[in-house]
């Protein structure tokens, strides 16, 4: 059973997945100077791609008895947030609705800054895991970034990318807004 499963983490749907958070995480740790919109753009595409890779994950049991280190700070965490609630500036809030039978069902203002570092907070995880080569540290690093996917930041990325979609295609329509410049688009 253990020579399976050492096989499942060097699987191309672990492998692409893994290859996939670190682009996620390398490109949001380098923003410092991109605009906000460019972000979001990026934040399309990869977004989208993750969920894929996510939702093909295998279902793996945790071989540690204690989880895996996280290394996102909250100092971090912050750092990356500010970032890009900057870059966002006033197309961040964003209304989520949450399902009927949800324990905090209804409407309330989500931040599509919050929501990517929440994200990057997991995935960042994940990829320093995943990159230790050790193996049983490695199967449970897939086996908790899936957990977490189908019950936190799986949703809201689903809920962040409709957020993404309203602000790049309201644009158009001259209904984006926001104090930043750039030389070429208004964020």
């Amino acid at each position: 059973m253990m020579e399976k499963e050492e096989k499942v983490i060097y699987s191309r749907q672990v492998v692409e997945f893994a290859a996939s958070a670190n682009e996620y995480c390398k490109y949001l740790e380098g923003t410092k100077d991109i605009n906000g919109i460019e972000i979001l753009k990026v934040m399309q595409r990869l977004l989208s791609f993750i969920y894929l890779r996510a939702s093909l994950l295998p279902l793996l049991d945790p071989l540690l008895e204690e989880p895996n280190e996280k290394t996102v700070t909250e100092f971090d965490w912050t750092r990356m947030h500010d970032n890009l609630l900057t870059k966002i500036g006033n197309n961040d809030p964003f209304p989520v609705i949450v399902s009927v039978g949800d324990p905090s069902d209804g409407l309330y203002t989500g931040s599509i800054s919050e929501y990517l570092t929440d994200i990057y907070q997991d995935l960042k995880d994940f990829v320093v895991s995943y990159k230790s080569g050790q193996e049983d540290v490695m199967n449970d690093a897939v086996w908790e970034v899936l957990m977490n996917f189908e019950e936190f930041w799986g949703k809201k990325l689903l809920n962040v990318l409709s957020a993404i979609h309203t602000v790049l295609y309201s644009e158009a329509d001259g209904n984006v807004e926001n104090d930043q410049k750039d030389d070429d688009e208004t964020v």
